[in-house]
């Protein structure tokens, strides 16, 4: 990690919401919204975040696996993230919501009409905003953490970093 955390501080929280409280607590807000407001069902959800996880390299991120009423992704979801273009355990609006993640991340100025008209055709206006205000949340911040080294100190109030174990 490149930042000095004082030894009786979270590095998340010193980072996220005492250094810089004008803009870190705004960041973190928008990042826990996209998680308490979402209207997207939770594999679409996890397809896109984890393909941004995948390119951003955060630890945290790749460990992570959101929750909701009880119920996770199943296991190897991860690894048919990474092959979304191939494997047979997506319908369509899970395979595009990784591919949107990826082009979102990769190749936005690549995004044309073909591409949208298979996303108009399973997502609605309000879903695709949803979905890019979500990756770009995860873009910004998976990335902030990685680069700083966040990602292998990150502690949630449900445990311990995943970054060494699957939540």
């Amino acid at each position: 990690m490149i930042i000095d955390i004082p030894e009786d501080k979270d590095a998340i929280e010193y980072v996220w919401g005492e250094m810089v409280p004008g803009i870190g607590v705004a960041a973190s807000n928008f990042s826990l919204s996209v998680y308490a407001h979402t209207t997207l069902g939770l594999r679409e959800f996890e397809a896109a975040r984890l393909r941004i996880a995948q390119l951003n390299g955060c630890a945290f991120c790749l460990d992570w696996r959101t929750e909701r009423d009880g119920q996770k992704v199943e296991e190897g979801f991860d690894d048919a993230v990474a092959q979304w273009r191939t494997t047979d355990a997506f319908d369509d609006r899970t395979r595009l919501a990784a591919e949107y993640a990826e082009r979102y991340a990769l190749d936005h100025h690549g995004l044309d009409q073909e591409f949208w008209s298979r996303m108009t055709a399973h997502y609605s206006q309000a879903e695709i905003v949803e979905l890019s205000m979500s990756i770009g949340s995860w873009w910004a911040f998976g990335r902030l953490n990685h680069v700083l080294g966040l990602d292998t100190v990150c502690v949630l109030p449900s445990g311990p970093s995943p970054a060494g174990k699957r939540r």
